[in-house]
């Protein structure tokens, strides 16, 4: 039987550009967890590291859909190391201020520049769309892309955390900018895979103002929220049971749930209209919120986060694969980088909204924001459906 994911990599410069994609998105979940442990280990402020490291991730999600539009405009290798020159020196500026214990506001400068990171994830989907297009071998790229984000945030803040205390505080920001600089160095001299610049529709705004892309972001960014809950539930409720060290289990076996599963959907073959595809992975999102409410232990937890993790990366390679349908092929990048700001953005909320509802009504309210949160994503999704395309998606081969 044919593998299909050595198959996408059967195109020339697929692995090179892969490998360097990986090497160069490592730096996301690494520098947000690396400066919470810098601040907090240097200054022992935990208010301070929290807000200097959401307005890192803040800012990228907010200037991560502008890099890409210019991206767009004018190609990646005019736009990535320029802007990643920029992060880079931003996030070296911020060592030596939090080394130099500079004012406040200089850690809050920096942290707004270093969110000129680029959305690699978005520049690697907007290759493999440029080879594999009008392929059924998308999809499968789409899930393999969907798995490595997976890794990437399991894999990137348990290495941050690691370097942090067991290195310098500052080591593992320090790590992410030379990752960074090397990923993108190796990243965008590889033009034969490097999507051409396509002519724009004259006096074109923002792909994000077509309706069905803001509503696909939006179900993104709920149930991101959903993530940002299980992050911060996990640690609270484990810690009320006793066992708070078990919280690392909660946060891996939602992972592992989402990724194998994501393999699992790539190698299907599928012939179901996109809008029934997402109606079903968000009502499978939405669905398994619910038992969040009556678990009891932490193991009752990780079963029931096992679950909910199966529908996460399906929904979200259906939601890329339609975004590559409906959005124009001269904004794709663009808006592939706002369903990762969606999402960037909803797990932060989630976290600290039910972080807020822990500390004011219990653990069991916490909970209930992660219901609140997928009832939010099927609406959006719902309204999302009548505005796709009705066509199928075509069979694996």
């Amino acid at each position: 039987m044919p593998n299909p994911y050595r198959e996408i990599f059967a195109a020339p410069g697929t692995k090179a550009f892969t490998l360097a994609g990986i090497i160069a998105r490592l730096p996301l979940p690494m520098t947000h967890m690396g400066i919470l442990t810098m601040l907090s280990e240097l200054r022992g402020q935990y208010g301070l590291a929290g807000a200097v490291a959401g307005t890192f991730t803040l800012s990228m999600a907010l200037l991560g859909p502008q890099v890409s539009r210019a991206v767009d405009r004018i190609g990646q290798g005019r736009v990535l190391p320029l802007v990643t020159g920029i992060s880079v020196a931003a996030l070296g500026g911020l060592l030596l201020c939090a080394h130099l214990d500079a004012p406040a506001w200089t850690l809050f400068a920096c942290a707004v520049l270093a969110g000129f990171m680029p959305s690699m994830g978005a520049m690697v989907r907007a290759r493999w769309t440029e080879v594999h297009r009008g392929s059924p071998k998308l999809n499968t790229a789409y899930s393999l892309e969907s798995v490595l984000d997976e890794l990437t945030y399991i894999v990137g803040p348990a290495v941050a955390v690691m370097l942090g205390v067991s290195l310098f505080p500052q080591a593992a920001p320090l790590v992410a900018a030379v990752l960074l600089a090397v990923g993108v160095a190796l990243f965008v001299p590889q033009k034969r895979t490097e999507p051409p610049v396509r002519p724009r529709t004259a006096g074109g705004g923002s792909v994000i103002l077509m309706p069905p892309v803001l509503l696909l972001a939006l179900t993104l960014l709920f149930g991101g929220a959903i993530a940002g809950v299980v992050d911060t539930m996990g640690l609270a409720f484990a810690a009320e049971q006793g066992s708070k060290q078990a919280a690392g289990v909660v946060f891996a076996v939602y992972a592992i749930g989402s990724a194998v599963s994501g393999l699992v959907f790539g190698a299907l073959k599928l012939s179901v209209p996109l809008p029934r595809l997402l109606l079903a992975g968000v009502l499978g999102t939405a669905a398994t919120t619910g038992p969040f409410l009556v678990v009891n232990s932490v193991a009752a937890l990780s079963a029931v986060v096992l679950v909910a993790g199966v529908f996460f990366a399906p929904t979200m390679i259906v939601i890329m694969g339609a975004v590559e349908r409906i959005a124009p092929a001269a904004s794709l990048t663009e808006a592939m980088t706002w369903m990762i700001a969606g999402l960037q953005v909803g797990v932060a909320l989630g976290a600290a909204v039910s972080g807020q509802v822990v500390d004011l009504f219990g653990t069991r309210a916490g909970f209930g924001v992660a219901v609140g949160a997928g009832a939010l994503a099927l609406v959006s999704a719902v309204v999302a459906t009548r505005l796709l395309p009705r066509e199928e998606v075509p069979a694996m081969v």
